[in-house]
């Protein structure tokens, strides 16, 4: 309202995107169009209780799989950060990925995560005070942040298009696509918890996502009172690692791949 809305036509159109219950096809479930904050509030009730998903415990492994719209890492790691909150310390995330084929939307933004890897934030903070090109594309500092595990959970990559050693060489584990598959079964598992039995003939829990495009996966307890919680790290004395104003859009990324530099 203070910066647009007194000096623009400023309209808010939203919608908020879920699951058929009984087709799993994806629609919409709202449309919301209006001028002011209400609009945008109303969209965000409507999609906490479409879109989020509150676990009453954490799954010590979750599966999730990315259908044809994702082929590239940039993208499907959505697996990632929208599971983060809901899987287990010490758990594992399976990913399985048939149309994945690269890592970056662009060639330049696909070098940097090869370059760099999904390696956790200190290592890539570190990367990025000695590197003029991170600096220049904060956008693909951010991704390899919240593409990270940061230690707590594996991380499992089954695409249909990387070489192991691509894979393993980000920081992710490697596993084959087609015997996850075998294991895995999308044409007979639900959304939710399902179970598999072990070589021990034990059965055993895991969760399973069909489109993690669509929600956002947490565990009720990461939402109690943190007050007795470690206040963040301060920020260590001399680090004083400069950020350019000038941030690249690569060829090809329509901006994806970092911000435009201004012009001259």
């Amino acid at each position: 309202k203070k910066y647009l809305q007194d000096q623009l036509d400023l309209w808010y159109i939203l919608t908020v995107m879920g699951s058929n219950d009984k087709t799993g096809e994806v629609e919409v479930k709202g449309l919301y169009i209006g001028k002011d904050v209400q609009c945008y509030d109303l969209a965000c009730e409507l999609s906490l209780k479409v879109n989020f998903n509150l676990l009453p415990r954490s799954p010590k492994r979750m599966v999730v799989y990315l259908n044809e719209e994702y082929h590239s890492t940039w993208l499907g790691n959505k697996s990632i950060y929208r599971t983060r909150m809901a899987i287990d310390d010490g758990g594992e995330l399976i990913v399985l990925a048939p149309w994945v084929e690269t890592f970056g939307e662009d060639g330049h933004i696909d070098k940097l995560i090869r370059k760099v890897g999904y390696v956790g934030t200190p290592t890539i903070m570190e990367a990025m005070k000695g590197d003029e090109e991170l600096k220049k594309n904060l956008s693909a500092v951010a991704h390899l942040i919240h593409g990270s595990s940061e230690g707590r959970f594996s991380i499992t990559y089954c695409p249909g298009k990387l070489r192991k050693e691509e894979v393993e060489s980000v920081g992710f584990k490697y596993a084959d696509l087609d015997s996850m598959k075998q294991r895995y079964d999308i044409d007979s598992l639900k959304d939710g918890w399902n179970t598999e039995v072990n070589e021990n003939s034990v059965e055993e829990e895991f969760y399973y996502i069909s489109n993690p495009a669509l929600g956002l996966w947490a565990v009720s307890s990461r939402f109690e009172d943190e007050s007795n919680s470690s206040p963040p790290p301060k920020k260590q004395k001399g680090d004083n690692t400069s950020i350019t104003n000038n941030q690249n859009a690569s060829d090809m990324s329509g901006g994806v791949g970092g911000w435009k530099q201004p012009p001259n």
